[in-house]
């Protein structure tokens, strides 16, 4: 249904920024290309930043044709539009996957993060399998601030990682594996019961709310910083 304004049922909340420092992402999945469309220009005509989530590339590419400004992100299967996806952001975290296959689901958390000028650095293929992988990267990935962990299987990953660092990490089920693996559950699950205390979770493939969860994070210690900076007078 369209309304009088040409909205299509969209109810944009442009106000979130402001509030939570963060912008309000599409779910692409369900919409259609008129929505998406329609999303996007009331956004860019608002001066914010679009990042439509969980598009395939038949539909991003029909978005695209009618909005050749926008960038399509197939990995991610993400499209942005403005942003602080710049060269100098404001803060950097790691983002980790047990295998290859676990990738989309990282490179969603990626472009998120990008989208807010926040550069993740990647750290694939590090799975439990081959644990010497992770311990060669120990050192490096202790000077992080916070750690995305993306893994599928019965995602162990990240309860190794979190018993053996310890800023916080964010662990993404990912609904890779097959038989019991039971499209990410299993993985879900095992994070869930993880022995390594202070593992926060999120749920299967979910990598835009590992991303948010982890702004939310670098949002207040940047804040607490400036303010004891102010404090001290420097």
């Amino acid at each position: 249904m369209t309304h009088e304004d040409g909205s299509l049922d969209l109810n944009l909340d442009l106000d979130r920024r402001r509030r939570l420092g963060m912008v309000e992402a599409v779910w692409g999945a369900d919409k259609t290309v008129d929505q998406i469309v329609a999303a996007a220009r009331r956004l860019g005509a608002a001066g914010e930043t679009l990042l439509v989530t969980r598009v395939d590339e038949t539909k991003a590419k029909a978005v695209c044709r009618q909005l050749p400004t926008l960038r399509y992100h197939p990995q991610a299967r993400c499209i942005t539009m403005g942003g602080a996806m710049t060269d100098a952001p404001w803060q950097r975290l790691a983002l980790l996957t047990g295998g290859s296959s676990d990738l989309p689901v990282a490179a969603e958390a990626s472009v998120a993060l990008a989208c807010h000028g926040v550069e993740a650095e990647l750290i694939a293929d590090v799975g439990v399998a081959g644990l010497h992988r992770l311990m060669a990267r120990l050192d490096h990935l202790a000077r992080f601030p916070i750690l995305i962990v993306c893994a599928g299987m019965e995602g162990s990953l990240a309860t190794v990682v979190a018993g053996l660092l310890p800023q916080p990490v964010i662990a993404v089920p990912v609904s890779v594996g097959y038989g019991v693996s039971a499209g990410g559950h299993v993985a879900l699950q095992g994070m869930l019961a993880s022995c390594a205390p202070g593992l926060c979770v999120v749920n299967i493939d979910n990598g835009y709310g590992a991303a948010m969860a982890a702004l939310r994070i670098l949002r207040r210690k940047n804040t607490e910083g400036q303010a004891r900076q102010a404090d001290s007078g420097g």
